[in-house]
Parts: C-alpha cells; sequence; structure tokens
C-alpha cells in the first residue's frame, strides 16, 4: 500500500468486524455487550449499513486485540498501525 492518503472502506470495516466475531463464537449481541453497541448497530455495521464512534471503534480494536486501521481497511497487518 502506498504512503498517501488511504480512503476508509466501510465494506472492509464490516467484513472484518464479523470475520474477527465469528472466530471468537460470539453472538451480534454477545459482541454489542462487550464493547457498548446495541444488537442492531453490531448487525448496522456487519452489514455496512453504518459505522462506528471513534470511541467505539477503539474499544472494538482492543476487544479483537488487533489495530484501529486494521478494522478499517488501513493495512492487512492486525498489528501495525499506520
Amino acid at each position: 500500500m502506498s504512503r498517501g492518503f488511504s480512503m476508509f472502506s466501510k465494506e472492509i470495516f464490516a467484513e472484518r468486524v464479523k470475520t474477527l466475531r465469528k472466530k471468537k463464537k460470539l453472538k451480534q449481541s454477545e459482541l454489542g455487550d462487550m464493547v457498548g453497541l446495541t444488537y442492531t448497530a453490531v448487525s448496522d455495521i456487519e452489514r455496512g449499513r453504518r459505522t462506528t464512534t471513534m470511541e467505539k471503534l477503539d474499544a472494538l480494536a482492543d476487544f479483537f486485540d488487533v489495530s484501529v486501521d486494521y478494522l478499517m481497511g488501513r493495512t492487512d497487518n492486525p498489528k501495525i498501525n499506520q
């Protein structure tokens, strides 16, 4: 990936949240309870219908032990921030 401007991808964010949740064998409601989101919010995120606040994005990254940049699609390495 170049070091130039990188655009946020709602689709990548949606897929990564869904994949990480399924790896932990959690229901959408369980993930929501753990990071302070409603079941509906998690569902909408995973369908690419919405994003979330910076605070919740940070909580998701911490919960899944990945970088915010990984969740946002700015890098494919879950541990590296750009």
